[in-house]
């Protein structure tokens, strides 16, 4: 396959704002693949390298060849240069590196080079998500998206999965097993507007402490404990307190689902910059809150209902190392499970149904999370340009407080979430009218426009003259009926800092 006809594949996917069409783009482009492309191609096209280094950093690609005016490189000419440049070391290696660059981009037409550009630097924006990707791999070889899907959580890497289904089909793909020692992706909550309605959707089940910690999964074959990240990046090295509580189990082979989290001395979480400080350092005070197991001494538990799941956990690990949880269908027994979790400093609850099997790496009605909503009303300081889908519109918007002297406003923080397409036209024109400059992608606007931001939590923050900044922000509406001047201030803000 011509690297230009991936390169065309790669810009059209970026360009289009439909998930549907993404999919068959890149299910057309993988058709295409001959079977020794299929890695490298799968990997561009879910814009990553095969090769893990290549050594090549940006000032290598500052000064380029003039492009080619004819395409003529194929996607195996590209692997097999990156290949060998990635193995470049030694005395004389950044010359070498260098010229092969060189060599390589003169092959490559515009396109070519502006997606090899993007691949090497990692910043690749075409929104092929896993989950686009695992429509277009079905698309492609005619799978059931089911057991595409089912493989990509097992292996916990959909393009690993989308090689397999392409070279060796469905059959391939039951070779995917869970495997204590190799991370799967972890079961994720919906959010439900509210304690009622999620009881109402599920009736009588589980509720549990939504803890504001980092997701961890803990696997342990006999002494041997990893603990990995969410992300299912090893955090095994930085956790060694999780990791000791793993071998004080009862259980000899077993895959753990839970929260790290920092605790203070009286029970209460510590701010998640806390936790997160701690993890990333591998400083001491990380404790590990078990909700599922997923595994436990030879007994595969992913299809096995929640209910099945809850009596193997409470056999795995001790009650001070589980979250606390209440299974009820009762809202007020809820309810006071909820206003515990709140009182003890927690982010709320989630609500899971008794039935649901665990549904690896997606969201689902299975399990709904809870939280109470925090809403501020702040002034649009500037705007960026989006990229991707969001091209030709002013996106992540720079959100302000008044000052609590009340001259000025003060930054709290970026958000480009929960905007719909409408609110995006209507909040380009309308800003474009505020503009007072304007600094590379970032329009800065005269502080007049008002919106309503949802958000978790407030944390500490050195990056804003504040100190503090929003915790997940995203845009509920414009409230144009109110002045700047009726804005929340930096007071109301600190007032709900941990």
């Amino acid at each position: 396959m011509l690297f230009a006809d991936l390169a065309a594949t790669s810009a059209a996917v970026r360009d289009t704002r439909s998930r549907k069409r993404k999919a068959e783009l890149l299910g057309a482009a993988l058709r295409q693949l001959d079977l020794a492309e299929v890695e490298p191609g799968v990997a561009y096209l879910s814009g990553e390298l095969r090769q893990r280094r290549t050594g090549v950093g940006w000032a290598a690609l500052r000064e380029l060849p003039a492009p080619a005016v004819e395409p003529s490189l194929e996607v195996g000419d590209v692997d097999g240069a990156l290949e060998r440049i990635a193995a470049l070391s030694g005395a004389g290696s950044q010359a070498a590196r260098r010229e092969a660059i060189t060599a390589l981009f003169a092959r490559a037409t515009a396109a070519e080079q502006a997606l090899l550009r993007a691949l090497i630097s990692g910043e690749v924006r075409q929104g092929a998500l896993a989950g686009v990707m695992a429509d277009a791999v079905a698309a492609a070889t005619g799978l059931p998206r089911a057991a595409v899907d089912r493989a990509t959580m097992l292996r916990g890497d959909a393009r690993a999965v989308a090689e397999v289904a392409l070279r060796e089909g469905e059959a391939g793909l039951g070779q995917f097993r869970l495997e204590v020692g190799r991370p799967l992706g972890p079961m994720l909550a919906s959010p439900s507007a509210s304690l009622e309605e999620a009881m109402e959707r599920v009736g009588e089940g589980v509720v549990d402490w939504k803890l504001d910690g980092a997701r961890i999964q803990v696997h342990r074959d006999g002494d041997d404990v990893a603990v990995y990240s969410r992300s299912l990046d090893d955090l095994t090295a930085r956790l060694p307190e999780v990791v000791a509580a793993a071998r004080a189990l009862p259980a000899r082979r077993v895959v753990l689902d839970g929260e790290a989290i920092a605790l203070r001395a009286d029970g209460r979480p510590e701010p998640f910059q806390v936790t997160s400080s701690r993890i990333a350092s591998g400083a001491p005070g990380i404790v590990p809150v078990l909700f599922d197991v997923l595994h436990l001494d030879g007994e595969d538990l992913l299809d096995a209902p929640l209910a099945r799941r809850a009596e193997a956990l409470d056999a795995a690990a001790p009650e001070a190392l589980r979250v606390p949880r209440v299974v009820t269908g009762d809202p007020a027994a809820a309810q006071a499970h909820f206003d515990a979790a709140l009182a003890a400093g927690h982010e709320g609850v989630v609500v899971k149904a008794l039935d649901a099997p665990y549904a690896a790496g997606r969201r689902g009605a299975g399990w709904l999370k809870v939280k109470p909503r925090h809403t501020l009303d702040l002034v649009i300081l500037a705007a960026e340009w989006g990229h991707g889908r969001r091209q030709g519109w002013l996106s992540n918007l720079h959100l302000g407080a008044r000052a609590v002297d009340g001259d000025g406003f003060v930054m709290l923080g970026k958000t480009f979430k929960g905007l719909t397409d409408a609110m995006l036209a209507w909040q380009t024109e309308r800003l474009q009218e505020l503009a007072v400059e304007q600094r590379g992608i970032t329009v800065h606007v005269r502080p007049e426009l008002v919106v309503e931001i949802a958000f978790d939590g407030v944390q500490t923050s050195p990056r804003y003259p504040g100190g503090v900044a929003l915790r997940f922000a995203r845009v509920l509406r414009y409230r144009e009926d109110k002045t700047a001047a009726e804005a929340d201030d930096l007071a109301a803000v600190l007032a709900l800092a941990p």
